[in-house]
């Protein structure tokens, strides 16, 4: 008997009709034979409620107790879903996220998976019970209290749970038939891609491709778990994320033929540019270690040569929006210390990232994209790049001219223009 692990996610949970059209999936699953473990998100929008009713009482909630209110949404599901598996005449057993033995740091908002204990699953499955977890959460190691792991939480928890109960395959259920070469709101002729790798789709997650997201995939790849990702709308198969060196020959060469796997695309970082710093030894660090200290992460950085006459340059990077004003006020308050002239946000930028193994060995990639963006009129303001990844910042309204442009000249099209995407959200 197989063991399945699924996550469905908000758009698919989206009001009753779903939910019953989701446990009808999951009872056909069981009935195959397989022991299968599911994990849930908010229905909808609940949480981007949840959030607005949180700043309507409060403008700054206590993180302690936004995460008590944000995991709500997640239990509403699970019990629903079960509810749901219990109509249609087999048993489920629900479970919060520390039920489910999901442990986790003490940071409220953005805890990080330490440790998964799941023996009360390990027993209902064995029960012969469908289990069903609530996503996005867990429980503090130190402290037991209730904590939330972030945008894209339900992921992780999936593969996390997958990876503790050596899982067969984790199914990860969305709104589209899997991963696309681009977002198919955006580009509408985006090619649905049947295998890709897990280092690719880690550099994908990681520039902005919210059809998974980053911890999930680098849970996976650590543990060498295969992710399928389809639809909850369609019986189409999806997007198989392996890793090639454990896949069988054939496989493993099939999925790195591509040059390019796609374009991702991010509206959600800004850029800060430190005007007038020294050019010295210990000012970098000095910049980031403050930035660092905030728990604030940090993606593109470009520093500019200096003016021999004043021996300054200036330093921009970009971040999570998020987290913009709060790193802008911690450099303010360190002006004296660094020592820099003054400091420019800019929250209207975008970044498009173009993702492929074929990058290695093959040359003229930069020089395609650079071309395809200077046709098209945009410009770059940033440049990053790693093996098998080039980053470009452009102004935030001429991202999907960017993106389109882009797929366009890498010959990504499919002529048939087959993307759907059901729910709308692409989650």
């Amino acid at each position: 008997m197989s063991l399945v692990v699924q996550k469905y996610g908000g758009s698919s949970l989206a009001d009753a009709d779903s939910i019953k059209r989701v446990a009808r999936r999951i009872v056909d699953t069981r009935k195959a034979g397989n022991q299968v473990c599911v994990v849930v998100s908010a229905m909808g929008d609940t949480t981007d409620d949840l959030l607005e009713l949180a700043d309507a009482v409060s403008p700054a909630p206590p993180s302690r107790e936004l995460d008590m209110l944000l995991t709500a949404g997640e239990r509403m599901s699970m019990a629903l879903v079960s509810m749901a598996i219990a109509n249609l005449g087999d048993s489920a057993r629900s479970f919060t996220g520390s039920q489910a033995g999901v442990i986790t740091d003490d940071v409220h908002g953005k805890a990080r998976i330490i440790d998964v204990t799941p023996g009360r699953i390990e027993e209902a499955l064995g029960d012969g019970h469908i289990v069903i977890v609530a996503g996005f959460q867990g429980v503090s190691q130190g402290s037991n209290e209730i904590t939330t792991l972030g945008r894209g939480g339900s992921d992780t928890t999936a593969v996390a749970l997958a990876a503790a109960l050596k899982a067969d395959v984790c199914e990860i259920y969305t709104d589209v038939d899997g991963i696309f070469t681009a977002d198919p709101r955006i580009v509408p002729t985006a090619r649905k891609i049947d295998r890709i790798t897990n280092e690719e789709m880690q550099e994908m997650a990681a520039s902005g491709a919210k059809v998974l997201m980053l911890r999930c995939v680098e849970y996976a790849r650590r543990f060498g778990l295969p992710i399928h990702v389809r639809s909850s709308f369609s019986h189409r198969e999806g997007t198989w994320v392996v890793d090639p060196s454990s896949a069988p020959e054939s496989e493993g060469a099939s999925v790195e033929d591509p040059i390019i796997a796609g374009v991702a695309h991010d509206r959600s970082e800004a850029k800060i540019t430190v005007v007038g710093v020294a050019d010295s030894p210990g000012k970098a660090a000095q910049i980031f270690q403050a930035i660092a200290a905030q728990q604030i992460n940090i993606d593109m950085i470009v520093q500019n040569v200096s003016a021999l006459a004043t021996g300054q340059t200036d330093v921009s990077f970009t971040l999570p929006k998020t987290d913009g004003q709060r790193a802008v006020q911690v450099l303010q308050a360190a002006r004296e210390h660094i020592g820099f002239e003054s400091l420019q946000y800019d929250d209207q930028v975008g970044k498009l990232s173009l993702v492929g193994s074929g990058m290695r060995s093959h040359p003229g990639v930069s020089a395609t994209l650079f071309q395809a963006l200077a046709d098209n009129g945009i410009n770059i303001e940033m440049i990053s790049t790693s093996e098998i990844r080039v980053s470009v910042v452009t102004r935030d309204d001429q991202l999907d001219d960017a993106v389109r442009a882009v797929h366009t000249a890498f010959g990504l099209d499919d002529a048939d223009g087959g993307a759907v995407v059901y729910g709308g959200s692409g989650r």
